[in-house]
C-alpha cells in the first residue's frame, strides 16, 4: 500500500501521518503539496490513494485562495474571505475526484458539507443528531436584520460563525441583557485594512462597536445558533473533541476555556478526560455514540472530529460541529477501551485504512 498526502510539505499534519506510516511498516508517504494542486501544477498519478489532509497553516495557500478578494489588504492572519477560500478549495478536491484512476480517501462533496455550517447543522438535523437551535432562514444581511430577527425568535444568546471559517476565525459570542444591553465576545479584531484574528480575547459592550463588527462580518455568509450552557471543569467552560475513525470513537480530548471559545490558541487548554467520564458516569457511552451518529452523516469520511456540547453534569450532549480535519491532537493516545488503544490518531487512520483494504 502506498499512500500519497495532499497537504503542507513539512507541515505537523504531514510529518506526523508519514511517521505513523512508518511505524505501521508502511513506506513513507508521498506529499502532493496543497500549492501545486491549487495552481494547476500538479496532480496525483493513476493508482494513487491519496489522504486529503487540510490546506491550513500555510500562509502561500491562504495567499492564493485569499489574496484576489483582498488584493494588497491581505494578511495571514484576516478574517474575510472565506467564500473564495473554500470556492477554491472544494473545487480544487472535485477536479482531483475526476481524475482517472484516483482513489481519494475522503469524499470532496462530504468535505464541502462539513466546511459550510449552515449545511453540516442541517444535515445532522436531519438526521435527529441532538444540535443546538439555529436561526432559520438566509444568513443575515447585517447588524439591524440580526437584531430583529433574534428579538423574533426569542433567542438572547447566541454564537456567530463565519459559514466557512475554523479554529474560531470570526466567531463571535453574542449576548443581550435587560435594558438594551449587548455583549459581544470575540477575537475579531478590527483595523483599517480589515478583520483580523488575534490572540487576544476581547468584550465589546458598545452597540455601535458590535453593530460595526457584524456590518463587516455579514459578508462572510454567518451561521447563527443558540450559545447553550456547558458542562466546566475547575470553574472553566469545557466541551469534547472526539475523533471517529472508521465509524468509532478513537479518541477524546476535553477542553476547557475561561472564555466562550475553548480553542488552545486562544487561551484554552487540555482538561481532565478521566474527570469528565467520571463525572458522565453511565452517560459517558452515549456521549461517544452521539459522536459516531454525527460522523455517520459523512459516511465516506475516514475519520472525522466531533465537538461536542456537554451538558452541565455531563449527561447530555448536543454537537457543535463535525470538522474534517479534526484529527490532528499530538501525543494522545487511543481510548483504552475503544478499538485505538495505544494508537494515536493518525495511527488509528491507518489501522482502519488496513482493515478496510482487507474486507
Amino acid at each position: 500500500m502506498r499512500l500519497t498526502v495532499l497537504g503542507n510539505p513539512g507541515h505537523r499534519r504531514v510529518t506526523l501521518f508519514a511517521a505513523a506510516a512508518r511505524a505501521a511498516g508502511l513506506p513513507e508517504p508521498a506529499v502532493l503539496p496543497w500549492l501545486d494542486v491549487l495552481r494547476g501544477s500538479a496532480g496525483p498519478a493513476p493508482g494513487t490513494l491519496l489522504r486529503i489532509d487540510s490546506p491550513g497553516e500555510e500562509p502561500a495557500v491562504d495567499a492564493l485562495l485569499r489574496g484576489p478578494v483582498l488584493g494588497a489588504g491581505y494578511a495571514p492572519t484576516r478574517v474575510e474571505g472565506g467564500p473564495a477560500w473554500y470556492a477554491g478549495v472544494v473545487g480544487a478536491l472535485h477536479r482531483l475526484a475526476a481524475r482517472p484512476g484516483v482513489r481519494l480517501l475522503g469524499d470532496p462533496a462530504e468535505i464541502a458539507a462539513m466546511f459550510d455550517k449552515p449545511a453540516a447543522h442541517a444535515r445532522l438535523a436531519a438526521a435527529g443528531v441532538p444540535v443546538p437551535r439555529a436561526l432559520g432562514g438566509a444568513a443575515p444581511a447585517g447588524w439591524e436584520e440580526l437584531k430583529e430577527r433574534l428579538r423574533a425568535a426569542g433567542m438572547r444568546r447566541v454564537f456567530l460563525k463565519p459559514a466557512h471559517g475554523s479554529s474560531a476565525s470570526g466567531v463571535v459570542a453574542l449576548e443581550f441583557g435587560s435594558g438594551g444591553r449587548v455583549q459581544a465576545t470575540t477575537s475579531v479584531e478590527s483595523a483599517a485594512d480589515g478583520l483580523h484574528n488575534s490572540l487576544q480575547v476581547r468584550r465589546h459592550r458598545s452597540e455601535r462597536e458590535v453593530a460595526e463588527l457584524v456590518d463587516r462580518l455579514a459578508p462572510e455568509r454567518l451561521h447563527v445558533e443558540q450559545w447553550v450552557p456547558k458542562a466546566g471543569q475547575h470553574g472553566h467552560a469545557a466541551d469534547l473533541r472526539v475523533v471517529v475513525v472508521g465509524g468509532r470513537a478513537t479518541h477524546a480530548v476535553v477542553r476547557t476555556g475561561r472564555h466562550p471559545m475553548t480553542n488552545l490558541h486562544l487561551g484554552g487548554a487540555r482538561g481532565d478526560l478521566a474527570a469528565a467520564r467520571a463525572a458522565a458516569g453511565p452517560a459517558w457511552p452515549a456521549l461517544l455514540e452521539t459522536a459516531e451518529r454525527a460522523a455517520a452523516c459523512f459516511p465516506r469520511s475516514p475519520a472525522v472530529g466531533v465537538d461536542l456540547l456537554p451538558a452541565p453534569r455531563w449527561r447530555r450532549t448536543l454537537v457543535g460541529e463535525v470538522n474534517a480535519f479534526g484529527d490532528l491532537l499530538p501525543g494522545l493516545p487511543g481510548l483504552s477501551d475503544g478499538p485505538a488503544a495505544g494508537l494515536d490518531t493518525y495511527g488509528a487512520w491507518i489501522a482502519h485504512l488496513r482493515e478496510d483494504a482487507r474486507a
